[in-house]
């Protein structure tokens, strides 16, 4: 559910003409429905929710669409089956609970999961995809780099602002009763044998998978005499210039590990004075050098070799006796640093927010205190306590690795022209309505009114990504009102953008074109900022009114709003949707998106704007729900009403779809209504706090993570009110 720091909206859509939502089917009747079990709630048939299509006009979009969603349920597999095929257990965020009585009071800490452990869990959830072979052999790759880059960030963020919180002496406890310190326990205790269990898998599984398919990522000690006199040539000309090794000792003070960097410790010996020396390398960025096809015919048939390299690391390891001249090489190991690198911007004190974010960035790039070290299993002793009292940290903070450290560079090979070791491309489809020669128009009509605007006209149009072309609907809407004379004005928000951006193009283009824009650009998107900062100061330049959102929350919601007139008429015309206007991530990411030309819906969107701009205090809106207004306390009032109708012996249900379940009133409320007998049905992507299935407390409430092919990013709310369904996008 959405947060109080965010900045949201929320549509009703309900009763628009021609949309389904959800699918129609038996299990919608809640008084049908309860007499199924909830394993028969299984992943395939909520993933088909998610594919149902929203327009009836696109019928055969709708269809093709729920093909690909059905395709992509069953590449997310059903968890437990696939997992008992690998004899692996998903970490456990909290012990079972047996029967609560109905009347325990609900701020119990056992009824809720912890945040942290629960996202642990997700993470685990997108692990498994890496390691069930059923999953395409680069996909299997992607998922395992997934995996790490997501630690990387929870690492930078959640984990440095619980030790953060350790150092400050904070022992306020979270929902489910933990202090800072029990869950940074907790997370160690959980993490720890999964990151040994990813870097198994890779070692033992994958990387043999990937010789039989050409691709060979070779260690040093298997290469050959002419492979490693290659390497040794390519180590002085390319890679020996741009190292700076660095002593420590009490004239060299322990150097800066910058954040995420891969470095090699290196121990040496003075062959006269007998003295030990510690140096420290620092791996340049590119991981992974690739050997000529010449040198590799004795891996087989060249022409079934996709690609042979060595980790960048063990060239530069295998060739120390170059950087270190007259010295005796007697270990080396590699480490990893991770830092905090949460942003602390102090926004009521800052007279330039840019000003401030680039500051703050600028400090992220070396980054803050550390918090984690990964490193070799076998790493000396000296090297492991030198880190340990240099950055700082205890022994939980150290993760020991078998193998190749910083798995996030293995989505590279995702690069390889090697379709047959892939997921089949998806082609996004355009919905009909906006297929030339599908006669909805009078052929007599003018080029100008068969226009993006003319198809709002004449009936709202849903679209769902990645099943519907992102450039033939959201990317059409806004570059056909950058260039349309009867444009009058475009407003919208942007979260996250391409660095390639075509929505942005058409801004620039819409303000050359004299027409009034406005940009909301959302710096504090997390890890985007310095994106954003570019963007925002170019659309600047062009003449686009850029704001920056509102102080203490971020403006997570995307709306854009174009102002057209057509005689004497104004009419505003809007998209709001789940998902950022990206036109990557729109092939990624599972998103619903609204296009309409209702009054009321742009009445509140302009009002909206005026907030976001200006300095309007927009309490109520006419159709829009927005948080921190107006979201939260209605969503509650949603909820309660239900529990309502089942305590009166009505028919009563809820089912929703959202990246994450957080807030302890919401669940409350949740609980409430399943006591009360409404049968609720949750798809939840990631963090869950909410313990569905507990007699007494959440018997009918049930919760499914859908992993697989596309990222679920869509939020959809439907509640049953006596048959009169409302829905909210």
């Amino acid at each position: 559910m959405p947060a109080r720091a965010y900045l949201w909206t929320l549509l009703p859509i309900c009763n628009y003409t021609g949309h389904v939502i959800m699918p129609k089917s038996a299990d919608t009747n809640p008084a049908a429905r309860k007499s199924a079990k909830p394993k028969e709630q299984t992943k395939a048939a909520i993933a088909s929710d998610a594919g149902d299509k929203v327009d009836a006009a696109a019928k055969d979009t709708g269809t093709a669409a729920a093909k690909a969603s059905a395709k992509s349920s069953s590449q997310s597999k059903a968890n437990g089956d696939a997992m008992n095929a690998t004899g692996i257990s998903p970490p456990q965020p909290d012990a079972a609970l047996a029967e609560v009585s109905p009347d325990a009071p609900l701020d119990n800490p056992d009824f809720f999961f912890n945040r942290e452990l629960s996202w642990l869990a997700f993470n685990y959830r997108v692990l498994h995809e890496g390691i069930d072979d059923r999953t395409p052999l680069l996909e299997r790759l992607k998922f395992m780099a997934i995996v790490s880059s997501n630690l990387d960030e929870f690492f930078m963020v959640r984990v440095a602002g619980l030790q953060q919180q350790v150092e400050a002496g904070v022992n306020t406890v979270t929902a489910d009763g933990r202090s800072p310190q029990q869950q940074l326990d907790d997370i160690g205790n959980e993490l720890h044998p999964v990151v040994a269990l990813q870097h198994q898998c890779f070692e033992e599984n994958l990387r043999p998978a990937m010789a039989q398919s050409g691709i060979f990522l070779l260690s040093y000690s298997d290469l050959t005499d002419e492979q490693q006199q290659y390497l040794e040539r390519h180590f002085v000309e390319q890679i020996f210039p741009v190292l700076t090794p660095l002593a420590v000792d009490p004239g060299h003070p322990f150097p800066y590990i910058s954040n995420l960097s891969l470095n090699l410790a290196v121990l040496l010996r003075d062959p006269d004075g007998k003295a030990e020396r510690f140096a420290r390398i620092k791996v340049p960025p590119q991981r992974f050098v690739e050997l000529p096809a010449e040198l590799c015919s004795s891996l087989g048939d060249q022409g079934k070799l996709a690609w042979v390299g060595v980790p960048m690391e063990e060239v530069i390891a295998h060739n120390l006796a170059v950087l270190f001249r007259g010295m005796e090489i007697q270990q080396y190991c590699f480490f990893r640093i991770t830092r905090n690198a949460d942003l602390e911007v102090e926004e009521d004190e800052a007279d330039d927010l840019l000003l401030a974010i680039e500051k703050e960035l600028r400090k992220r790039r070396l980054g803050g205190s550390a918090v984690r070290i990964e490193i070799q299993a076998d790493a000396p002793a000296f090297v492991r306590d030198t880190l340990i009292r240099e950055l700082e940290l205890d022994a939980g903070s150290i993760y020991d690795i078998h193998g190749m450290i910083g798995l996030g560079h293995l989505m590279e090979f995702m690069g390889l022209p090697l379709p047959k070791l892939k997921d089949k491309p998806w082609q996004p489809v355009v919905p009909p309505r906006l297929q030339q020669g599908d006669g909805l128009f009078d052929e007599r009509e003018s080029k100008e009114d068969r226009s993006f605007f003319a198809e709002i006209r004449q009936q709202d149009l849903m679209v769902h990504h990645p099943y519907h072309s992102f450039a033939a609907t959201v990317q059409r809407f806004v570059t056909q009102a950058a260039v349309d004379p009867n444009v009058l004005a475009i407003k919208m928000t942007l979260y996250r953008t391409s660095g390639d951006s075509p929505i942005v193009k058409a801004l620039i283009r819409a303000a050359e074109h004299g027409k009034q824009v406005v940009a909301l650009v959302e710096l504090k998107a997390r890890f985007d900022e310095e994106n954003n900062i570019v963007w925002a100061r170019q659309l600047e330049r062009s003449g686009v009114h850029v704001v920056y959102g509102l102080v203490g929350l971020k403006t997570h919601t995307k709306i854009t709003l174009v102002v057209r007139k057509k005689g004497d008429r104004i009419r505003r015309y809007v998209h709001i949707g789940t998902g950022n206007y990206n036109p990557k991530t729109a092939r990624l990411y599972t998103d619903l998106g609204l296009f309409t030309c209702n009054e009321e819906i742009g009445a509140d969107l302009s009002e909206l704007f005026n907030h976001l701009t200006g300095y309007a205090r927009q309490e109520n809106y006419r159709k829009l729900l927005v948080a921190p207004v107006s979201l939260r306390r209605r969503m509650l009032e949603l909820i309660d009403r239900e529990a309502s109708h089942a305590k009166n012996g009505q028919p009563a249900a809820i089912r929703a779809k959202m990246n994450a379940l957080l807030d302890p009133e919401i669940i409350r409320a949740l609980y409430r209504a399943s006591r009360a007998g409404v049968e609720i049905d949750l798809v939840v992507r990631g963090i869950c706090c909410l313990r569905p299935g507990i007699p007494g407390l959440s018997e009918t409430i049930r919760v499914v993570s859908v992993i697989g092919r596309f990222l679920e990013h869509s939020r959809i709310f439907q509640f049953h009110n006596q048959g009169k369904e409302q829905i909210f996008l």
